[in-house]
């Protein structure tokens, strides 16, 4: 055999090894079931033009409900808060809750301000509460609750909260095992350009509060909407959106009422929102944009991601929910029901709000070093 015949023999076998490498590999990958059992929109066509800062919550009958704010707008002074049930595996037709429509106290006048990041939340017992803000603008909104006893169908009128109080920023409260409901918030002050988290608690729904300091200066870490982990019932985590390029991390150990000091952790941030959630099984998920942020401006929102960590520092690679290039994917919510299946929704370019259920059992964790996310 001459020198060319063997080397051309010898290509060729290399090529036939890489192809075969790359069918074993895909046919191991297809072979896997995927976590994502579905993947919807809540409606198709809906009498406003946009949406943003959904929320997701299991009733006391099992009925899921979400939220989120839709109007012109955002800002707009349409802007008001929809709901929509899942009812016989369908989602009902979006409907307006609340707005920010009021009288002027000084010459008895309406006057409409836009509603904005609906917060909803089932309690051991009583009625499902949502929270939302009303009010020009995120350094001067202020928080309102509204509550409903058959699962999301029909609202009372809603109140406003007391001074200083704001209510669940954007994410889901937990409920410790006393009854305190710890409820994360930030602040946006107008005029300082300082953004800064607290915790706000109640042990009677809402009717009675507790505020903590806030937990950093806006300064070092500009921090806003975090998002709770519990690892026990005296420990939790906060994490969050910052303007450093990285999510925030903070913990407590005495239920919420005194926490330590907030750092980056090891995930980027755009400047966007995040949200987490504990599984029953001890495992931490969290839905959020991995890219890398400017310093003190927005990034990206795409692609939409989620990781997951057995000890809420440490976090792998899990799902790529969205990732078309110049989207936005973002302001996520999630939960898990009590089937054991983790329900996420989230803002789709600002037309749509979508929904992914997910089976946390078949997720795949994949170290952020091993290349690309795990499909």
């Amino acid at each position: 055999m001459t020198a060319h015949r063997w080397h051309s023999t010898w290509n060729r076998c290399l090529i036939a090894s890489y192809w075969l490498v790359v069918l074993l590999q895909a046919s191991f990958m297809w072979g896997q079931e995927s976590p994502i059992l579905q993947s919807e929109f809540l409606y198709e066509k809906a009498p406003f033009p946009s949406c943003h800062a959904s929320t997701i919550v299991e009733a006391s009958d099992g009925t899921l409900v979400t939220a989120w704010f839709g109007g012109t707008r955002e800002k707009h002074p349409d802007v008001g808060i929809w709901v929509s049930l899942k009812v016989n595996q369908a989602w009902t037709a979006p409907v307006e809750v609340a707005n920010g429509v009021q009288y002027q106290k000084i010459d008895g006048t309406l006057v409409r301000h836009p509603a904005w990041n609906p917060v909803l939340f089932q309690p051991k017992n009583g009625p499902l509460l949502l929270f939302y803000k009303v009010g020009p603008s995120p350094q001067t909104w202020w928080g309102l609750l509204t509550t409903s006893n058959d699962s999301g169908k029909t609202w009372t009128a809603p109140r406003q909260l007391p001074e200083g109080i704001l209510g669940p920023i954007k994410n889901k409260p937990i409920q410790l095992a006393n009854g305190v409901i710890v409820c994360p918030c930030s602040t946006e002050s107008p005029g300082t350009d300082l953004w800064q988290v607290h915790m706000e608690l109640t042990s009677d729904q809402g009717l009675t509060w507790q505020r903590t300091e806030s937990l950093n200066d806006g300064k070092s870490y500009g921090a806003i909407q975090p998002s709770l982990l519990k690892l026990t019932e005296t420990e939790l985590i906060a994490v969050g959106r910052t303007k450093q390029k990285r999510i925030f991390e903070i913990r407590s150990q005495d239920g919420g009422r005194t926490w330590g000091e907030m750092h980056a952790s090891s995930l980027p941030n755009p400047n966007s929102g995040v949200d987490a959630v504990t599984l029953v099984d001890s495992r931490h998920l969290l839905v959020y944009n991995h890219v890398s942020g400017k310093q003190d401006s927005w990034g990206e929102r795409s692609p939409l991601n989620l990781a997951i960590s057995k000890d809420s520092s440490n976090w792998q690679a899990a799902l790529t929910l969205e990732d078309t290039p110049k989207g936005e994917f973002s302001y996520p919510a999630v939960i898990q029901t009590r089937d054991g299946l983790v329900h996420v929704t989230y803002t789709w370019n600002r037309q749509k709000i979508k929904h992914v259920v997910i089976d946390p059992k078949k997720i795949q964790p994949r170290d952020f070093n091993q290349g690309n996310w795990p499909e």
